[in-house]
């Protein structure tokens, strides 16, 4: 049950996204090469174990055999001691005198060791001393190792009779008396540490005498450990037997290890090599080769230098090779085990793989040769963490940059924006956001794989949708709070500066002028993109990048639109609120309107991209329009046969166009303002039928809305309803037919009209 959890969890890791089914028949080839490789593995491995397996039983069933064979061979050898003594007369006898003699000859052999040990101590202690001038030759290495093993077997064939003779307080002073030979043995044991830290180096400088002697002392000492072993064993399973044999109770008594020591000095002489790379590694990941350029060369210099030097039987080469290979296996997985480990290091690693096996090629080994695998054969599962750790810094970097950019606009601080060369406002991570992109891209292109570039990407599709949906949102909660009377008007200039500069952001994205040599941002990401993915992703990021370029001129259209609408739900909520009601009459509502207009137009045209200056007052011209024709619902809001309501509207629609009209030739705004006044004019042309509607009698007020109706599909009967209200002579029966003829009326619907807008 948790094999198959595990494997529903790595499923839904590869599929995350709808996209991603796509990839389904390339990960169903590559699980099916992968299960098949392991497979054949699995076969080789299991035949290889199975050899091991019963080579293994065959050398304990001839081992057992051999110690049955010494077994019978030392019982007979016991039985013709016990038959010999009986065929000697006066064995016993003679025994007890050889006993006796043999005892006298040891006692005299260790009362000489004892008195002139401290003299030999003495001599040891001098040797140690010349060696400490010339610790790069060690002449005496090899005479002071000889007598320094001579005092070993002094003390522990000294302390092994006393222990037998089961005397604790000779034993005490005993060893106080060979105290001195541990400080001797330390001191030993430091120079031979000292050339087995420094046997490379040896190497390299060519002093192969200093090598020999170490590989003699090392060797006499691995001799001497196996004997002690045996022993050990021989006495465990055999003790009253292996008493009475003097061989078997004289030399050392004790495993020296200096073996093992002299192995773990390869290790202890490469760590710190390791670790100083390590550092240079965080720092310039892609170097990683030249900075593992010592490991080979200290192989090289092993195979080359040591192996003629040290017994065959170790195998030097092959020793020093395991270790180091086994030191590399775990720092490279040491690393990428590391979550925080950034995508440039982890590719170094992933590539370096296949740079190391092919260096240790030129060295004389086989990959199969080399265990574990450098990289534990993870590098599929590797390039993946790495794909996603380059999507993952992407998404904490577009977090970050909109945490800050939210910050920034919801606090509105003065100096939070920023301007570009053209004076136009900008927010301040817009660059840096694009900066970032590119350093990613490139990073992801670095690994030379198209799949790992196009999941990227995809992130960065993801990430860059997500950042205009939440602007759109942040841009609407924050209009509200203006928008809502009774709302504060604090701080309401300094938010539409914040919707100029969003709206430039999103025109620097799209802003291409080849001809200038200038490209917008999303055309040069396209341009980074296009040489990493496949053709068949180029497809589909085309699509992508289509949706992301309408994206970006909605979201700075939406923001232009915003700022309008703030105008007037702010600056003319009362100025609209008196349209078409008596006072409208007497006052100039228009022309403070158009006035108003002029003011931000003049403000606003330096510090907003030449583009949106068009769609700015195109959308001034829209809402005025809007909201004229939607004031028929103002309240007191009445058109008196008597009134002169038709010169009014007109004076209006005059003042209009005479502000409209005249910004193409304000010399303030020459080459900035390339709006259609056309245009603007054709779409006015609706609050004739307005006006048609509320002249015309009574009788043909439905023909009048056949009309209007047939020009404009989406006209609303709601609104028709209150113009219709708002006539003094207005009665249900003029609604009615209206209605009526609605009913009849088919007109086939096409794009939205100015109407669209107004309810």
């Amino acid at each position: 049950m948790a094999e198959n959890e595990g494997a529903i969890v790595e499923l839904a890791d590869l599929l995350r996204h709808p996209e991603d089914l796509d990839k389904i028949a390339f990960l169903k080839a590559e699980f099916t090469r992968k299960k098949a490789a392991v497979d054949g593995q699995l076969k080789i491995g299991l035949k290889d174990q199975l050899e091991v397996t019963q080579s293994g039983m065959n050398s304990i069933s001839d081992g057992q055999r051999t110690v049955n064979q010494i077994k019978e061979e030392m019982m007979k050898i016991d039985k013709l001691c016990a038959e010999a003594q009986n065929m000697i007369r006066d064995f016993p006898n003679i025994n007890l005198v050889s006993q006796v003699h043999r005892n006298f000859t040891q006692v005299e052999a260790m009362k000489a060791n004892i008195e002139s040990f401290d003299g030999r101590l003495k001599d040891l202690e001098q040797l140690l001393r010349e060696d400490d001038q010339d610790m790069e030759n060690q002449p005496n290495l090899l005479n002071i190792h000889h007598r320094l093993t001579q005092l070993r077997d002094i003390r522990d064939d000294a302390m092994d009779q006393i222990r037998r003779a089961s005397d604790a307080s000779l034993e005490s002073h005993l060893q106080d008396y060979f105290t001195r030979l541990d400080d001797v043995i330390e001191w030993f044991d430091d120079h031979l540490g000292t050339a087995c830290m420094n046997l490379i180096p040896l190497v390299q400088a060519g002093n192969q005498g200093m090598v020999v002697r170490l590989a003699l002392i090392v060797e006499e000492e691995e001799k001497s450990d196996k004997k002690v072993k045996a022993l050990q064993d021989a006495q465990r399973e055999y003790k009253d037997l292996a008493s009475r044999f003097k061989s078997m109770t004289s030399g050392p008594k004790q495993l020296r290890g200096y073996k093992g020591k002299f192995l773990q000095s390869i290790e202890a002489y490469a760590q710190p090599q390791f670790d100083k790379a390590e550092e240079r590694f965080l720092e310039e990941p892609m170097k990683l080769p030249k900075i593992m350029t010592w490991y080979f060369n200290d192989l090289n210099a092993v195979k080359l230098g040591m192996v003629g030097l040290m017994p065959k039987k170790w195998k030097i080469f092959k020793t020093y090779t395991d270790i180091y290979h086994r030191l590399m296996h775990d720092w490279l997985i040491k690393h990428i085990d590391n979550s925080e480990l950034s995508p440039p290091h982890m590719l170094s690693i992933i590539d370096w793989s296949e740079k190391y096996y092919a260096k240790m090629t030129k060295l004389g080994w086989d990959q199969k040769d080399l265990e574990p695998h450098v990289l534990d054969a993870r590098e599929i599962e590797l390039i993946r963490e790495y794909r996603q750790l380059i999507v993952k810094s992407v998404d904490e970097w577009m977090d970050r940059m909109f945490a800050a950019d939210r910050k920034s606009f919801i606090e509105r601080k003065p100096d939070t924006l920023d301007n570009n060369e053209h004076g136009y406002f900008r927010t301040k991570t817009l660059g840096d956001m694009w900066r970032m992109l590119k350093e990613q891209t490139a990073v992801a292109g670095e690994s030379g794989r198209a799949d790992v570039a196009e999941g990227v990407f995809d992130a960065m599709f993801r990430a860059l949708k997500s950042r205009q949906n939440m602007w759109q949102k942040m841009v609407d909660n924050e209009s509200m709070k203006f928008k809502q009377p009774p709302a504060d008007q604090e701080g309401m200039q300094v938010f539409q500066d914040w919707l100029v500069a969003i709206a430039n952001d999103q025109i620097a994205c799209i802003d291409d002028n080849e001809e200038a040599g200038q490209l917008g941002y999303l055309t040069r990401f396209q341009r980074d993109l296009e040489p990493l993915v496949s053709p068949a992703y180029t497809a589909r990021a085309t699509v992508e990048l289509d949706s992301l370029r309408n994206g970006f001129v909605d979201l700075g259209t939406h923001c232009i639109t915003t700022f309008v609408s703030l105008i007037f739900k702010v600056d003319f909520r009362s100025t609209v609120a008196d349209f078409f009601t008596p006072k409208w009459y007497n006052e100039y509502a228009m022309k403070r309107i158009t006035t108003t207009f002029d003011d931000y137009i003049g403000d606003y045209s330096k510090v907003l991209h030449h583009s949106l200056l068009d769609i700015l007052i195109e959308e001034l011209a829209d809402e005025l329009l809007v909201h004229y024709l939607c004031s028929v619902r103002n309240k007191g809001a009445k058109f008196r046969r008597s009134d002169p309501f038709t010169e009014k509207i007109k004076d209006d629609i005059l003042t209009a166009f005479d502000f409209f009209q005249n910004l193409n030739t304000r010399a303030d705004l020459t080459g900035l303002v390339t709006v259609d006044f056309a245009t603007i004019k054709q779409k006015w042309r609706v609050v004739d039928k307005m006006v048609r509607l509320l002249e015309a009698d009574k009788a043909g007020v439905v023909a009048v809305y056949e009309d209007f109706k047939r020009e404009y599909w989406d006209l609303q009967v709601g609104w028709v309803e209150a113009v219709l209200r708002s006539r003094d002579d207005f009665d249900r029966g003029m609604l009615s037919g209206v209605k009526a003829k609605a009913g009849e009326v088919y007109v086939e619907r096409g794009p939205e009209s100015i109407m669209s807008k107004v309810k």
